[in-house]
């Protein structure tokens, strides 16, 4: 990272950021055209965890190349000034890179849905219709490398 001043090395405030932030943005990459897509999330154990259609584009990219990027943002404000370029933002964010897998085990699956309920302050939960799990696709992202980032006192 270039601006060392503002990094987060720090597992747990990069893991606040995580638990914090609303929404993961995810990116992929097949025959050579990157794809972001925001998407909800859950994080537990080392692991993120996303949910989408059983097909579709994400899951064609991802069965073609499974290496991820993901980003992540929370405490989001401009900061105005005078001149233009003296304008600035405060934020706190974490990037990462990880391999994606679907999960095909209904245990695994609902798992990952767990953690996606309990980031958004539900649970526990109820069990999952089966209809749900038929149509839904878990995917996991082994997290292997993220940094974090911080700008302007939050």
């Amino acid at each position: 990272m270039r601006r060392k001043d503002k990094e987060i090395k720090a597992l747990e405030e990069i893991v606040e950021i995580i638990e914090k932030a609303p929404v993961l943005r995810l990116g992929l990459c097949k025959d050579d055209v990157p794809y972001v897509v925001p998407m909800n999330f859950g994080y537990r154990d080392g692991c993120l965890y996303v949910h989408c259609a059983r097909e579709g584009r994400k899951m064609d990219m991802i069965r073609a190349n499974p290496r991820v990027c993901f980003e992540i943002d929370t405490d989001l404000e401009v900061i105005r000034a005078e001149q233009p370029c003296d304008w600035g933002m405060r934020f706190a964010s974490v990037i990462g890179f990880g391999t994606a897998s679907v999960l095909e085990a209904p245990e695994d699956r609902r798992n990952g849905l767990d953690a996606i309920m309990e980031h958004y302050g539900c649970g526990p939960w109820q069990p999952y219709s089966e209809s749900i799990l038929k149509h839904t696709a878990v995917i996991r992202v082994q997290v292997e490398e993220m940094t974090g980032k911080r700008s302007g006192s939050l």
